[in-house]
């Protein structure tokens, strides 16, 4: 293991299993960052979703996967060549990693990989103790599922991010508005019949938390691309806000709470949580168009 897996180990601390897994899914993901800032990768696109949260903005949750989204639509893009720049980052740090292009006939506009590393064999290049080991079967593996949007949907904007860990380097990314009409489209729109994900409206209380506006424009772009709003009229605040609170009053609270319960620290985070919670934001919500 190299002295920079070491160092971005200590960030974390880690005393269980669960948490060591946590932490080697979060440093391949950096890894993966810097791989493609090297490849210039993000001379193309952009980073979104709640692992830029979390990387970029702070947002206090683990998080699975890397999402992207092209600057603007090219159905010629090959993912391929940035796999190749990640595996080579991942060597160069010391980690195992394989990596699997799922090519889908026919090809949609999401491009996806999954990046693999074998447990057992991680914890024990990076020495965890015995008493844990023993309790990892040598099938396990830690995943991360990538993907990237090659037809985008249009109206939104993006700005540099700067990293200091495993080195000094940037990503492109939404900015707040946008990765929050992204989040809004993703919370409206997933179907009844999907399990709860708890961390959509998660992240909408740190949104609403951290005081950002909601690009009401780009969020009608996105579902008007996705065919969940096909209304001759604008999307206006009052029509986002009733879709929304019918949204909330149709939330099975708990199964959000168990959903999201796995990917926090502290579950009394979410003692609070009700359908009157998620209602008494509705009024402070700002919308900005652009």
């Amino acid at each position: 293991m190299t002295a920079s897996i070491e160092n971005l180990l200590l960030n974390y601390k880690p005393k269980s299993k669960n948490e060591y897994q946590n932490a080697i899914h979060e440093i391949m993901q950096e890894i993966a960052l810097l791989g493609l800032w090297r490849a210039k990768f993000f001379d193309h696109a952009a980073f979104y979703g709640g692992t830029s949260l979390r990387i970029l903005y702070g947002l206090n949750r683990f998080s699975e996967d890397l999402h992207f989204s092209l600057l603007k639509p090219d159905p010629s893009f090959k993912l391929l060549p940035f796999l190749e720049a990640i595996a080579e980052e991942m060597e160069i740090s010391g980690l195992q990693v394989n990596i699997e292009h799922k090519i889908k006939q026919p090809e949609g506009s999401i491009r996806s990989a999954f990046l693999k590393a074998g447990t057992l064999e991680t914890f024990l290049k990076i020495g965890l103790d015995k008493s844990l080991q023993k309790h990892t079967q040598s099938s396990e593996v830690i995943k991360i599922k990538l993907e990237i949007d090659i037809d985008p949907p249009a109206g939104f904007s993006t700005e540099i991010k700067y990293l200091l860990t495993p080195l000094p380097f940037s990503v492109r990314t939404y900015i707040p508005e946008d990765l929050f009409a992204g989040k809004m489209h993703a919370l409206l729109c997933r179907p009844y019949k999907v399990r709860v994900k708890g961390r959509d409206w998660y992240d909408f209380l740190w949104y609403m938390a951290k005081g950002f506006a909601l690009n009401l424009s780009h969020l009608e772009i996105r579902m008007r691309q996705s065919g969940h709003y096909t209304s001759d009229k604008p999307l206006s605040k009052e029509i986002f806000l009733t879709l929304l609170e019918e949204k909330i009053r149709g939330l099975n609270i708990e199964a959000a709470k168990e959903d999201i319960r796995k990917f926090i620290q502290d579950p009394r985070e979410l003692e609070g949580w009700s359908t009157d919670l998620f209602l008494s934001v509705l009024p402070k919500i700002r919308c900005t168009s652009r």
